[in-house]
């Protein structure tokens, strides 16, 4: 028997907290965990401890009575992504469709520019052409801007040129402006916090993310209701305006209007003005 450094003890103590067929496996030694007599009671309170998480096939089980207690929704918030305000927005790799032909893109290659990047569910729907349309009709209003836009969904890039190359008469796209980037993997849409995880799909995210890589906004419609493209520009002339300016923008904001100076004595003339 192997009693060097490099030994892995048997851990009889695991044993107590395991499902039956898996009681005869040995486990690399992990945290000391007590045994089915100690760890009955909690240290010197009396209260009993919680049983050791399943493993195997029980931890389906427990997985699934989790998912009925807590419901879709919290367990949705566990898994909320990588993706956050004021943070470096997570790096993706992925092929898009751009001008009908497929082309590897990166958030690298929007370097020193603003980004606007947005998923939706999926191709040869309804909501979804409507919202990629508009976004495409007004992609030289976001680059006069320095922005790009791109959209993002769970299906190939086969799908969205098939998309791409049906009338819009007929609920297609029509050739587009912006690329459309093929999610298979989901990678994206996970690490953007958007996967709707029982079905697969993406929600309704939609991501700002300014030219240093950093996340300015983020929001997520649920499925059924579409989003505002005038709204989306908005957004980024006033984080573009804060960006240049140091002022804060106030509710509706549009350029033109007048901005906030950040201090309590400055901001008393926007305050006597508007009030």
């Amino acid at each position: 028997m192997n009693t060097g450094p490099g030994a892995v003890p048997r851990t009889s103590r695991l044993r107590s907290c395991l499902p039956r067929s898996q009681k005869q496996r040995h486990f690399p030694q992990g945290p000391r965990i007590e045994s089915s007599k100690s760890r009955d009671r909690g240290p010197g309170r009396g209260e009993p401890t919680p049983p050791c998480p399943p493993l195997g096939r029980e931890a389906d089980k427990y997985t699934n009575n989790i998912s009925c207690l807590l419901g879709s929704a919290s367990l949705a918030v566990m898994t909320s992504g990588k993706a956050h305000i004021g943070k470096p927005a997570p790096p993706f790799q992925a092929t898009a469709v751009v001008d009908g032909a497929f082309k590897e893109v990166k958030l690298c290659d929007y370097k020193g520019k603003y980004l606007v990047l947005f998923f939706y569910p999926l191709d040869f729907t309804f909501v979804c052409p409507t919202e990629i349309i508009a976004f495409s009709e007004h992609a030289e209003d976001f680059r006069k801007l320095g922005c790009e836009v791109l959209g993002v969904s769970v299906d190939s890039q086969f799908t969205h040129l098939a998309w791409i190359n049906t009338p819009r008469k007929e609920g297609g796209l029509g050739p587009l402006n912006i690329p459309l980037v093929a999610d298979v993997t989901r990678s994206l849409s996970e690490d953007y916090g958007v996967l709707k995880e029982d079905e697969g799909i993406a929600y309704r995210g939609l991501f700002i993310i300014d030219g240093k890589g950093v996340l300015r906004q983020i929001t997520v419609n649920d499925l059924p209701v579409g989003r505002s493209v005038d709204e989306v520009l908005r957004l980024v002339q006033a984080f573009q305006y804060t960006d240049e300016h140091g002022e804060v923008c106030p509710a509706g904001w549009k350029p033109g209007s007048d901005t906030i100076k950040p201090n309590v004595d400055d901001s008393k003339e926007y305050f006597s003005k508007h009030n």
